[in-house]
């Protein structure tokens, strides 16, 4: 349990929120959700005792314990995997270290038997002796294989440390427990594993995500840090989005009656509640809507950016033609091989691969921007492709303002209507005379969107569109993809993006493509895929 009292935190002048008075309990996960800038970290740092609030006091449980996911990668290099890992419990740890010191004393004393025997049993009350089974177990359900679990960490790549640290966070069931973006670097199968394990925890669990799949899949409420307050709200993302919006239109109906008003949200709440108890990621304990005050769904105070994608013509029949593709990375690797399919009218596929250089490889291809591959690739005569690179940073190698970076694409330059795309992703008044290199990666990947919805394309090639985003523009971007006329080919990590958007699925692999029409979270856990991936993949 955690509880703050009269929180608050400034940085000179500027309060980023203040008067706060919550309570966290255990057998709930809540989401922190926020505008970039909002306060997300800083509300983990201070609970986590890495930043000192401003006024207020922070309160655990009496005796609880408090892990935190921490991003150090190079922290604990000079250790073994397996110790780091049971170090998150460091209430056990300083007592094994103790009880080793003592027996391998040369002068073994009798105060020292009574001091061990007195370690030995605290250590078994914190089922110590399991602990090294205990932190294989994790480290396994996280893909780091048993080969890896005793070479020293500064051996793993920065990938496997991810996994390592969020196994040092879980360890040894803790009280309560901050995670700052956990997904980060993880694969989607690896990602399944950490949503099952938090769907069933029953102790106190904040987490920071822009992966709302994730947020959904977990969390039990959602706390909103906006404008300087953090309010409190039964129920996961999806949940507080959509309600979000409706008390918004809600508010704009101004002649609405009240009565009516309280009716529409009752229904929209009963009807949100069958659809969680039927989803997957349902649980008994997750009954996140049996205490929800209709009073307390109101409308968001955030800015989504206005992004809308108008083709300039239907794409024909004939979109994408693909033979006998193939890819060698530089070090050997076969990325893919024999790749061969058509892109059909109306199609939204996704691309996926165990190696994520296979996918950036492909869209290099198809987008003229690599020419050493096998095989070949041809567009069809109607279509107009739009590409959003993994890579955006030479588009920012200069020092142009921003009405003078977008006026590099647009054929109408006037400073009007440049200002109203600008305007759409939130760059408003003197924003735009903002230089481009200086720009932040979410700034940036606005300004890509900018640039794409001056090309009224009928075709968008999306590598990695949720990168740098916050939950507001991704929100934004998967509404219109959701509704775009046109095809989308894809790559992304963002599941909620892909079950949403996407229609195909197409597997790259180095012997050949696994392609598939079925629903993207049948695909993860099906065996006759796994099956084919298998052989695929060897």
């Amino acid at each position: 349990m955690i509880t703050l009292n009269n929180l608050s935190i400034q940085f000179g002048k500027r309060v980023l929120f203040s008067d706060v008075n919550l309570k966290f309990t255990g057998g709930n996960c809540y989401g922190v959700i926020g505008a970039n800038g909002a306060g997300k970290s800083t509300l983990i740092r201070m609970l986590s005792g890495d930043l000192d609030q401003t006024t207020g006091d922070i309160r655990f449980g009496p005796g609880e314990r408090l892990s935190v996911l921490r991003q150090d990668h190079f922290e604990f290099d000079e250790l073994p995997v397996l110790d780091t890992v049971m170090m998150g419990h460091d209430v056990m740890w300083k007592i094994k270290e103790e009880k080793d010191a003592i027996y391998l004393k040369a002068d073994f004393s009798d105060e020292d038997g009574v001091r061990a025997s007195e370690l030995e049993e605290k250590f078994a009350e914190l089922n110590g002796w399991n602990a090294e089974s205990d932190a294989a177990a994790l480290l396994s359900g996280l893909g780091i294989k048993e080969g890896l679990h005793h070479r020293l960490m500064k051996e793993l790549s920065g990938k496997e440390k991810v996994r390592v640290l969020l196994a040092r966070a879980l360890f040894g069931n803790p009280d309560n427990l901050l995670l700052d973006e956990p997904t980060n670097d993880l694969d989607m199968e690896t990602v399944m594993w950490l949503e099952n394990y938090l769907a069933n925890y029953e102790n106190t669990v904040l987490v920071v995500s822009h992966d709302r799949h994730f947020l959904d899949a977990v969390s039990t409420h959602t706390i909103d840090i906006d404008f300087g307050k953090i309010k409190l709200f039964a129920g996961n993302y999806a949940f507080w989005y959509e309600s979000s919006q409706l008390a918004l239109r809600q508010q704009q109906m101004q002649n609405k009656k009240a009565d009516e008003k309280r009716k529409e949200l009752e229904e929209f709440i009963r009807r949100f509640s069958a659809n969680v108890a039927k989803s997957r990621q349902a649980t008994s304990r997750r009954k996140m809507l049996e205490k929800l005050n209709v009073d307390e769904i109101q409308p968001s105070t955030r800015r989504y950016p206005g992004i809308i994608f108008t083709p300039s013509r239907e794409p024909g029949n004939m979109v994408l033609e693909i033979s006998g593709l193939g890819k060698t990375a530089k070090d050997g690797t076969v990325l893919f091989d024999d790749v061969n399919f058509n892109v059909e009218k109306n199609d939204k596929i996704v691309f996926l691969s165990r190696d994520p250089r296979a996918m950036t490889a492909f869209f290099e291809i198809i987008n003229d921007k690599d020419t050493d591959f096998q095989g070949s690739f041809n567009w069809g005569v109607t279509i107009t492709p739009a590409y959003l690179p993994l890579d955006n940073s030479a588009f920012f190698d200069n020092d142009l303002n921003l009405l003078d970076w977008l006026a590099q694409y647009a054929d109408d330059t006037l400073e009007s209507s440049l200002r109203s795309y600008l305007g759409k992703m939130l760059f408003s008044g003197d924003d735009v005379y903002k230089k481009s290199s200086v720009l932040s990666g979410g700034e940036k990947m606005r300004c890509m969107i900018a640039r794409m919805m001056l090309e009224n394309a009928n075709l968008m090639a999306l590598d990695s569109p949720t990168n740098h985003l916050d939950l507001e523009s991704i929100q934004a971007f998967n509404n219109t993809l959701t509704a775009f006329k046109g095809n989308i080919l894809m790559a992304s990590h963002d599941r909620e993006f892909i079950r949403t958007v996407c229609n195909r699925i197409i597997e790259l692999t180095p012997n050949g493509i696994i392609d598939k029409q079925m629903d993207f979270d049948d695909y993860l856990i099906s065996d006759e895929i796994k099956q084919i991936q298998e052989r695929m993949y060897r």
